[in-house]
């Protein structure tokens, strides 16, 4: 289970930060590199789109990292987020009851 302080980074700010200005890149070049719309790359590293497997599988051989490394950190950054808004407390527990 994560913490429930800070929010994770989005996966895009990651993206931007360590990889693509680490690089010395642009988005426009990576985006080209990766097969896909600049607009897309830019929705995604502005935080208003998320890491799909296909982008993961595509940033995976790009950076040589795995795609679950990509998967991993849109999950962590939308289990913060979901953990949020669920009221615990408001839904009945079925592993009390005995079989």
């Amino acid at each position: 289970m994560l913490k429930r302080g800070l929010p994770p980074s989005h996966p895009g700010e990651i993206l931007k930060e360590m990889f693509i200005g680490e690089r010395g890149l642009t988005i426009t070049e990576v985006a080209k590199g990766l097969n896909m719309a600049r607009a897309n790359l830019s929705a995604v590293i502005n935080g208003h789109m998320g890491i799909s497997p296909e982008l993961a599988v595509k940033l995976s051989e790009a950076f040589g990292n795995t795609a679950q490394f990509w998967i991993n950190l849109q999950n962590n950054y939308e289990l913060w987020y979901a953990e949020q808004k669920v009221n615990r407390a408001s839904i009945r527990h079925f592993h009390e009851i005995a079989i």
